[in-house]
């Protein structure tokens, strides 16, 4: 089914931004519409392999979006990755599995107008009987020339350490409490032999896995305001969100920006797995502080 991107709307939901998430029946919907890409971003190839979103192809996080440093892949290898993946300029992108807002965002940095994410959780479209595959998709490469990265929704480390203390900017960690007071360096409980735990000094901390109902759709904005009770949502503070490899710093950033309507979200993509591993990055540890 061919369909002109004008028409491809999701249906509308209370309380969220519907330009931006995509039902499972649109979705399924529009399985063979050559205007619609689909991208499982996950840490690993398993689940992936066992079965998938018809068509979707896998953005691997540790191999596709980040280079040996845990840092984000550079222009001309995301610009490789769009083309291999059959996305073009036009193309609507639409993102599920482990961490679609990265995918999201990632699309986001450098302009893409139609990204999207599934408005459920990779379980919740199977269990919901939609279709899956085991075969891998023979994408057709895609021309995609990116432009400049937009600063305005990423930071850098050296931008979060110069935002340490400073008014008007509020740095926020999105990890769970054992992450943040020092516990774990990385979110299965284990410990990085050349690296730190703890927290970037002053972040507050603000948890972001419970914007989900139970079937991994998004809360309505009321319910999500609720929840990121750490945040002045209505402040003009420039906030910067952060995590381990930046997966849950792009949830928070999309909740954020797009169901939330923040201003000056800013993510900190190289988050603990860059941060925690350099020797002169200021690292503190204890309790959460208070928002």
């Amino acid at each position: 089914m061919t369909t002109d991107s004008r028409e491809i709307a999701p249906a509308s939901e209370p309380g969220v931004a519907a330009a931006v998430l995509a039902s499972p029946q649109w979705l399924e919907a529009h399985l063979d519409d050559p205007a619609v890409r689909i991208v499982e971003v996950d840490v690993s190839p398993v689940r992936h392999d066992e079965h998938h979103i018809p068509g979707a192809v896998l953005w691997n996080v540790y191999t596709d979006l980040k280079d040996g440093d845990y840092r984000l892949a550079d222009g001309a290898a995301v610009e490789r990755l769009l083309c291999r993946s059959g996305i073009s300029p036009d193309s609507t992108v639409v993102f599920y599995g482990y961490a679609p807002a990265m995918g999201f965002w990632l699309m986001k940095l450098y302009g893409h107008r139609d990204a999207r994410i599934l408005n459920c959780s990779r379980e919740a479209w199977f269990d919901g009987g939609h279709p899956a595959s085991s075969s891998a998709h023979a994408t057709a490469p895609a021309d995609y020339e990116l432009g400049d990265a937009d600063a305005r929704l990423r930071a850098t480390h050296q931008a979060v350490a110069a935002a340490i203390g400073r008014a008007g900017t509020t740095i926020v960690d999105v990890r769970s409490e054992l992450e943040y007071v020092g516990e774990r360096f990385w979110p299965s409980g284990g410990l990085e032999p050349n690296g730190r735990a703890g927290h970037v000094p002053t972040a507050i901390r603000q948890p972001v896995e419970d914007v989900y109902g139970s079937d991994g759709a998004f809360l309505s904005a009321d319910e999500i305001r609720d929840v990121f009770s750490a945040i002045d949502l209505g402040g003009t503070d420039e906030l910067i969100t952060y995590c381990t490899i930046g997966g849950r710093a792009c949830t928070a950033w999309f909740v954020l920006t797009y169901l939330l309507g923040r201003d000056s979200v800013r993510v900190y993509d190289g988050s603990w797995a860059e941060w925690g591993l350099m020797a002169d990055a200021p690292v503190q540890q204890g309790s959460p502080a208070a928002g």
